[in-house]
């Protein structure tokens, strides 16, 4: 498509000046400490103050974003507790509470008053109410330690250090890490665990593109769901009571619609999971060659069997949904994160970094043996990688081996903790019975069994699993696991949920359950006794040697970089990350826009397609251009992109402009960079998120819910928009 020279002129005027300020995108920055970054931020359009980012005398910022669960972030936007967060996030929450007769998950549900509002038993909300710096406690308590006491030690220390701090009132605490070690934070969180379900759009909507789309731009998915955080009558954590009152907090977002254009600035406040961008060269070539590979191998296997089932019926498909997503989002992010490493060259970069290094530390006595050191760890580690890969994700990806093994610690320590792990287990037995899947199950632990005969060497299968196999065998591993799979799930009491809801329910102890064949299997697959008995010193020891070469590594390049700001990797703390909502090119002649629309969604709509089709009530809206306030320019934006640094954890973070206004929800990374968790690229890096706009339009003329609309302070200030106009179809 041609554009006249003044636009060209333009555009290429606007590539020059973002190309200028898009430097400090990368990074994960404590929030405590941002004045560091404060100009900076103030370059790329930030209006407020680092107090306005992290205060502990005033609200601010940090106390409207929450951990979701402590597996994504949430952030408040009403005075009455409402929490925004990725419909993702709230997935399990909304297939939990969906039935065939009430299939919220499938049609969307819209709390029209607080009464309507469901419980969701086991979620939970943290605010952060101060972090500090307790590195010089931690590191005196393990000075002239031998190594390999060290870890246990610090968490001890760390133990102590959050007890201390929190006594004497209802806050939680505990103490990170940083920088491998060189440096220890102390947390200290409020904890609200009457969180409710106030309203998700249907799957169609909040799941859009499903697997196809993940972690692809351009994305059209209305990512988001609404939860409410309630509180006891003096606003403190309380159990749920009908009594409760939505929470009051001390501060909240408030939403813009205004828009954005590209180069605006754009920040991310949230709870970033875990990156490794110091892993060297080594740890890189281990990944994609043998770990994440591996990974998903075995994370097929799982989905495969997990669809046959789901398709066979409405009732199936929603009890193992939220297993299916959860396994199915990391699977793909593993196969994008291989083929962008390998693309990039990280390796290759790594080895180049660590060169530089090494004639940095030659001169440097406690540095300079650091590289060949890290080398001989790995070598000693790499054959043993594969085999323990297997341990979590493959034989303990079945839920009988995970739960029958936590019984099995329990037993070793005395009849008493096995009474309260079989508590425990009795307790969880509906959700287990929920997610269970006799066909899908069996064939699960047959097609890992097989995997693992085929691909570990037989000098490193274990001693038990070579005396399955040669009692069992039939020609091939298949048939040879089929067999002793038949013969578990025949003969223990522990597998099916109704003989084990049965076994349970008699007052048994260690003596009777130790005869039990399935019981017999998983005391095999604890995973320390495995890697102890089947791999000998090996991973202990390299977990020991890795984790102080990094930390001498760490304190080197610190030492290296003292004039430079460095940001410690992600550990699931508070972090902010800062950029501009940013196009990009993938490739050469193809140029990515930052927002994506409504007209997108439909022309990717397919009838009927488990992806890709919508709620009718969507089209009626999208043919008579019912866009409500939410709609600019004859259309309604859904998706934009910045060059946020963002990782698992951080969906459902808000996405803020330079006031501190609300304009998305973070929900993805995009194909071309997902190398991002191990290596940044700043070329390629982007953040996916979903635009207040679609999501209050969701709200509002889909859902109906006014009520929710009316609690947000929205932000109005946008151009004119064009009169609707009905489309012909």
């Amino acid at each position: 498509m041609r554009r006249n020279n003044v636009f060209i002129v333009f555009f290429l005027s606007l590539a020059i000046l973002f190309s200028s300020i898009a430097k400090a995108d990368e990074g994960m920055w404590i929030p405590m400490l941002i004045g560091k970054n404060y100009e900076q931020m103030k370059k790329q359009g930030f209006k407020l103050t680092p107090e306005d980012l992290y205060s502990i005398n005033k609200a601010s910022l940090k106390d409207a974003i929450v951990s979701f669960g402590g597996f994504c972030t949430g952030e408040i936007v009403s005075k009455n507790g409402l929490i925004f967060t990725n419909h993702h996030c709230g997935y399990d929450a909304i297939a939990s509470n969906s039935t065939p007769q009430d299939n919220i998950l499938d049609n969307g549900f819209w709390a029209k008053s607080f009464s309507e509002e469901k419980p969701i038993p086991g979620l939970f909300v943290n605010f952060l109410v101060r972090m500090q710096d307790v590195t010089a406690k931690v590191k005196a308590a393990v000075e002239g330690l031998p190594e390999d006491q060290k870890a246990a030690k610090i968490e001890e220390v760390g133990a102590q250090i959050a007890a201390e701090a929190v006594k004497g009132t209802k806050y939680d605490g505990f103490v990170r890490d940083f920088y491998k070690g060189n440096q220890y934070f102390l947390y200290i969180f409020e904890k609200f665990t009457d969180v409710r379900l106030v309203g998700t759009p249907p799957q169609s909507i909040g799941k859009y593109g499903g697997d196809t789309d993940n972690w692809v731009w351009p994305r059209h998915t209305g990512d988001f769901s609404v939860f409410r955080v309630y509180a006891g009558t003096d606003n403190k954590p309380a159990a749920y009571s009908a009594s409760n009152k939505p929470y009051t907090p001390k501060k909240f977002l408030p939403v813009s619609i205004k828009g954005m254009k590209n180069g605006d600035f754009s920040m991310v406040y949230g709870f970033p999971g875990r990156t490794d961008r110091f892993l060297t060269s080594y740890g890189v070539k281990l990944a994609t060659d043998k770990v994440s590979p591996t990974i998903v191998k075995l994370r097929d296997i799982r989905l495969k069997a997990w669809k046959e089932e789901m398709d066979k019926d409405v009732a199936t498909r929603l009890k193992l949904s939220s297993k299916y997503a959860g396994i199915a989002n990391y699977w793909k992010y593993f196969i994008g994160q291989t083929e962008q490493l390998k693309r990039l060259k990280i390796y290759e970069q790594k080895q180049k970094q660590e060169a530089e290094f090494a004639k940095w530390a030659a001169s440097k006595p406690e540095y300079a043996q650091l590289t060949s050191q890290y080398q001989a760890a790995y070598a000693a580690y790499e054959p043993f990688a594969i085999e323990r890969t297997y341990i979590n994700e493959g034989f303990l990806a079945t839920a009988w081996v995970r739960q029958l093994a936590g019984l099995v610690v329990a037993a070793k320590k005395g009849e008493k903790e096995f009474q309260e792990a079989k508590s425990k287990l009795a307790a969880a037995l509906p959700e287990y019975e929920e997610t269970y899947n006799d066909n899908a199950d069996k064939k699960i632990f047959v097609s890992i069994h097989s995997a693992f005969y085929n691909d570990i060497p037989k000098s490193q299968h274990p001693k038990f699993y070579t005396t399955i196999a040669q009692d069992n065998w039939q020609g091939t591993p298949e048939e040879t696991f089929k067999k002793y799979a038949d013969y578990l799930w025949n003969n223990s009491e522990l597998i099916r949920p109704e003989k084990l809801k049965a076994f349970l329910s008699r007052n048994i102890t260690i003596n009777d359950i130790a005869a039990d064949p399935g019981y017999q299997y998983a005391v095999n697959l604890v995973p320390a006794d495995f890697i102890k008995i089947n791999m000998g010193s090996s991973v202990a020891e390299f977990e020991t040697t890795k984790a102080k070469l990094d930390n001498l590594y760490l304190k080197a390049l610190l030492e290296k970089n003292k004039d430079k700001v460095m940001y410690p990797d992600a550990n699931s703390t508070m972090r902010i990350t800062y950029g501009n909502v940013q196009n990009y090119s993938p490739k050469d002649g193809i140029t990515y826009n930052i927002v994506t629309t409504i007209d997108g969604v439909m022309q990717k709509y397919v009838p009927g397609d488990s992806e890709f089709d919508l709620p009718q009530s969507f089209i009626d809206a999208y043919n008579t251009r019912n866009f409500g306030h939410y709609g600019q320019n004859g259309t309604l934006i859904v998706n934009f992109i910045s060059n946020n640094d963002i990782t698992g954890g951080n969906s459902g973070s808000p996405v803020i402009n330079g006031n501190g206004e609300l304009i998305g929800l973070a929900f993805d990374g995009n194909w071309e960079a997902m190398s991002g968790d191990i290596a940044f690229d700043k070329q390629y890096k982007r953040t996916i998120c979903v635009d207040t706009r679609y999501v209050l339009w969701c709200i509002d003329v889909l859902g109906g819910a006014k009520n929710i609309i009316a609690e947000l302070d929205i932000r109005r200030d946008i151009p004119k928009t064009t009169p609707k106009k009905a489309v012909k179809r």
